[in-house]
């Protein structure tokens, strides 16, 4: 394993647009020749926008392709990327929504979905004013990629949790304005944890509802990251602060906005979102089903 670390670091350091040829290459391949996951994708797609022709399909899946490809070397660029060319690839608007939140003594729930390149957002600890930034994980099965793609979430002072232990971190932390939990909050619960869903992109969708427990039980900011991409290797981040209706959060209240929210996203830019996710496999088991539309 130490010399297949050795090799990802020497990778890691070329500069990107040496590892772009790279991406190229896996694109070619993968679009061409494997056709990675190519029916899921496909089918995904028809599901989430069945008023698009045959051809839009096509191109959009043929662009998903080129970001996806992309997002893997820029992956493993984040073995090695410095704070200052992160900074310079990943712009981060709206930032004065951090001050007021730090104003109002609360602590934040960051939530975004699998937009690329959602792990450059990084860098973020760096510029808010929040002392502690605590990107949230899920682990997988092979140590040696768990204590890897630790390291990257542990870069530029952040503090990563894996998400069996994040909730009950939240509830034992001061909630002083100075701590955020940076959630990919569009996950597919296990099979074992499918209770709640609702429609999102045209389907029942099975959804993550951890962070809702937060929403109604404590005096929280939520926010959203629209993630875009502007160009190859650069992207933007808007962060929206995502509001109760009333006075305080309601059951799955925050859990809607946020699939809404992300749905608006991928409707403006449908290519850069992980369609070769199977996100929809358990829907049939859905306990209850959330029909209402916010």
């Amino acid at each position: 394993m130490s010399f297949l670390i050795k090799i990802l670091f020497f990778v890691s350091k070329l500069p990107l647009r040496i590892l772009y040829i790279f991406s190229d290459v896996i694109f070619f391949l993968n679009y061409y020749l494997v056709g990675y996951r190519k029916e899921v994708i496909t089918q995904n797609l028809k599901n989430s926008f069945p008023d698009k022709s045959e051809d839009e399909i096509r191109k959009i899946r043929k662009k998903f392709y080129r970001n996806f490809s992309d997002y893997l070397v820029e992956t493993i660029k984040s073995f090695s990327i410095s704070e200052t060319e992160s900074r310079v690839r990943m712009q981060h608007i709206n930032q004065d929504v951090f001050h007021e939140v730090q104003k109002e003594g609360k602590n934040i729930i960051l939530l975004a979905g699998h937009v690329f390149n959602w792990e450059w957002i990084n860098a973020l600890a760096r510029i808010v004013p929040q002392k502690h930034c605590h990107p949230v994980y899920r682990k997988v099965n092979s140590d040696f990629w768990e204590n890897q793609m630790k390291k990257v979430r542990n870069k530029f002072g952040n503090e990563a949790l894996e998400a069996n232990e994040v909730i009950l971190n939240i509830f034992r932390s001061k909630n002083d304005g100075d701590s955020i939990y940076m959630f990919v909050a569009d996950q597919t619960p296990h099979f074992s944890h499918v209770n709640y869903g609702l429609e999102f992109l045209n389907q029942r969708t099975p959804v993550f509802i951890g962070y809702d427990k937060l929403a109604t039980r404590m005096d929280l900011a939520f926010i959203y990251c629209e993630m875009k991409k502007v160009k190859r290797g650069y992207y933007q981040v808007n962060y929206y602060r995502i509001y109760p209706d009333n006075e305080k959060f309601v059951e799955h209240e925050v859990v809607r906005k946020f699939h809404k929210m992300l749905e608006n996203t991928l409707h403006k830019h449908p290519d850069n979102y992980l369609w070769s996710h199977r996100k929809w496999k358990y829907q049939d088991s859905i306990k209850n089903f959330d029909s209402e539309k916010k």
